[in-house]
């Protein structure tokens, strides 16, 4: 579909350059903050954690790396969250895994556990983790649940007819500030040339594996919409499902359920916004609406969007305008992203 006429935006001034004033603002502001993400960390003293890019490598450097991932039985899901070190975090989920058989409502179960070889015992299991399956052993009895391995359904989506490819793997024509390394786009606070108000958005994504690292340092970026409001993407594989963790609105609400997948598997956003509304005179009508698919599963549906912006969006001053930029944060961990391509005007 062709670019949106500037023209046809309400807001008075919009012009030609305007667009390019912003765009290098932008620019400026994504290549301060990498830098300040580079540097934070050796001021602040935090500690470095191995973060992992390539499967091939993690297997062969961390035994752990095949060990994390999901597993199920007929009416029993488990999550296995790398730790570190030979130790892992077992959620049990009653009824299958997230959105494919589990549900908010259903019991989910918090268990410790270490590789196969190093049996543990706790709450009167037996638990032994292996490469391809997790077994439970109680009161003589035990449950085996066998490896699964998921993929999105809407993974290598096609752009259709009239879509705005913004990246290919070929090169970062649509991007400011973008960076390619291997046919990903990276994470580096790179925002899209073109501005959109309505839009149809597909985006792949991979989180780097990062296991001795936790909370908002375990391969934290997001994809800010409109360069205001950011569908969080983080390594919450395993977690909850909070509003800081893949899958949420940052600041405004948590999704469904979590369905993150673990980390270096390609996942999938699948996102509609409806711009915000105003008059004649500028005055905002309406805010922005957005709904949501993570890995092909609803999220957010219409959920509206009341704020300016959510945290650290690269543009945050009071919304006048319909139209803004997709953003890609940089949050100091090699996220990557592919496959990316926008509807616009729906």
């Amino acid at each position: 579909m062709a670019k949106q006429s500037r023209q046809a935006s309400p807001l008075k001034g919009f012009d030609g350059g305007a667009v390019s004033w912003r765009m290098k603002a932008l620019t400026r502001i994504a290549r301060l903050s990498l830098f300040l993400a580079l540097i934070t960390p050796q001021i602040q003293g935090k500690p470095q954690h191995k973060a992992w890019t390539d499967a091939g490598k993690a297997a062969a450097e961390d035994a752990d790396f095949s060990v994390q991932g999901e597993y199920r039985d007929e009416s029993m899901g488990a999550q296995v969250v790398a730790l570190g070190g030979g130790a892992f975090d077992i959620y049990l989920l009653e009824g299958g895994l997230p959105g494919a058989g589990w549900e908010p409502g259903n019991a989910r179960h918090t268990l410790k556990g270490v590789r196969r070889g190093e049996k543990r015992e706790e709450q009167g299991f037996v638990i032994a983790l292996g490469e391809k399956d997790l077994s439970l052993t109680a009161d003589g009895k035990t449950r085996t649940l066998s490896r699964s391995v998921r993929k999105s359904p809407t993974l290598g989506a096609e752009p259709p007819e009239g879509a705005i490819v913004l990246f290919d793997g070929t090169d970062t024509n649509e991007w400011e500030n973008g960076k390619v390394v291997d046919g990903h786009l990276q994470a580096t606070n790179t925002t899209s040339k073109r501005l959109f108000g309505d839009y149809r958005l597909h985006l792949e994504f991979r989180t780097p594996y990062m296991p001795t690292a936790r909370g908002q340092a375990r391969a934290n970026s997001g994809i800010y919409h409109g360069g205001r409001w950011e569908t969080q993407i983080l390594d919450s594989f395993g977690l909850e499902g909070r509003e800081n963790e893949t899958g949420g609105i940052y600041s405004v609400a948590k999704p469904r359920l979590n369905m993150c997948l673990p980390p270096l598997a390609w996942q999938t956003y699948d996102v509609d916004l409806t711009a915000a509304k105003f008059d004649a005179e500028g005055k905002r009508t309406a805010w922005p609406r957005i709904t949501v698919r993570l890995n092909g599963v609803l999220v957010h549906e219409d959920l509206e969007l009341a704020k300016d912006n959510t945290g650290s969006a690269p543009l945050n001053k009071p919304l006048t305008c319909p139209e803004g930029p997709i953003f890609l944060q940089n949050h100091g961990n090699p996220v990557e992203f592919r496959n990316i391509w926008i509807v616009a005007g729906k």
